[in-house]
Parts: structure tokens; C-alpha cells; sequence
């Protein structure tokens, strides 16, 4: 890659040039793919094949460049009718990541939120929450570790997730008891 340049040298990276630096790490990180593999499948990815990522389970090159699509504020703001202070307010209670850019996800988020805030139920409310669910993910940490995993390969982020779900389904039907009550 050669990026182009500003007058005072800093390199200006494109949105393909960020995918592919992407790719790249992802492969290194989390496959553990040599140099000299990562090198053919950009290869395939140039001459416009799918490359099937080698030892990852029929994982393709596409699923990894699949772009990850990031909001602004004020494009945050104008999806979901939050106010400035609203999505101030989500980010001060954990709720949301204290950045200027989103991740896609935060608009469903923030339309349950603003849902619950109706409901009388605002972000320094959910704090406790916020809090429970930072312990489950280390109760899914150690127990990934446990078994031998690393939640930062596949196989681990696959664990997860299904502990997730299963945590979840959990938290769910104590919910639903407690208010049958």
C-alpha cells in the first residue's frame, strides 16, 4: 500500500486501505496465518476471487472485509431522534462507548433505550445493569479459559457467543418469574 500524503507527511489511509489493513491483521491475529499465506489470499482478493481462509472452518475473505459501517453524533442523533444529551447521557452510564463514532449496532441501542427513558427508566438507571452485564463477560471469560480457550480466536468468540445466549435465555425467564409474581 502506499497511502497518500499530506503536506506535512502524516499518511492520509483510504477506507480500502483501512479494509485491507484490516484483513491483514485479522488473519494474523486471530487465524495465525504466516506472512507469506496472508500475502496469496490478498492475492485472490485483487483478482477478485473469494478466498476460502485456510484452517477457519470455510470462513471467506468477504466475511472479514465485510465493512463495519460507523455513525457520527449527529447522524446517531438523526436516525433515532436521540438528543445530544440523551446520547451524552448513555455514554456517561456505560451504556454507550464514549467515542464520536458508532458502531452500526448503538442505533438499535439507543432506540431501546430512548424506549425505556418513555417508560421512565433512564440511563443512570441502568448503571447496575451495565455493571451485571461486565461481570457475565467475565463469567464467560474464565469460563472459556476453563476450557482451554482464548476468546480472542474463533473458536472462543463462537463460546461466547453461545454463552451469551445461553446467559440470556437465564436472565430472561428470572425476569419474567419475578414479574409474574
Amino acid at each position: 500500500m502506499t497511502p497518500e500524503r499530506t503536506k506535512s507527511g502524516y499518511r492520509k489511509f483510504s477506507q480500502a486501505h483501512i479494509e485491507r489493513l484490516r484483513l491483514i491483521l485479522t488473519l494474523q491475529r486471530e487465524h495465525y496465518l504466516p506472512l507469506r499465506v496472508i500475502a496469496e489470499v490478498l492475492a485472490d482478493v485483487d483478482a477478485g476471487r473469494d478466498p476460502v481462509i485456510p484452517g477457519a472452518s470455510s470462513r471467506n475473505a468477504s466475511s472479514i472485509l465485510a465493512p463495519r459501517r460507523l455513525l457520527g453524533r449527529e447522524e446517531l442523533q438523526r436516525l433515532t431522534g436521540a438528543t445530544s444529551r440523551f446520547i451524552g447521557e448513555a455514554i456517561a452510564a456505560g451504556l454507550l462507548p464514549a467515542a464520536e463514532v458508532f458502531p452500526h449496532e448503538c442505533i438499535a441501542e439507543l432506540n431501546a433505550l430512548l424506549r425505556l427513558a418513555e417508560q421512565g427508566v433512564t440511563p443512570r438507571h441502568l448503571r447496575a445493569m451495565r455493571v451485571a452485564a461486565e461481570r457475565d463477560a467475565d463469567l464467560i471469560g474464565q469460563a472459556l479459559e476453563a476450557r482451554g480457550g482464548r476468546s480472542d480466536s474463533p473458536h472462543g468468540v463462537e463460546g461466547s457467543l453461545e454463552l451469551v445466549g445461553l446467559l440470556e435465555t437465564v436472565r430472561g425467564g428470572v425476569l419474567r418469574r419475578r414479574l409474574g409474581r
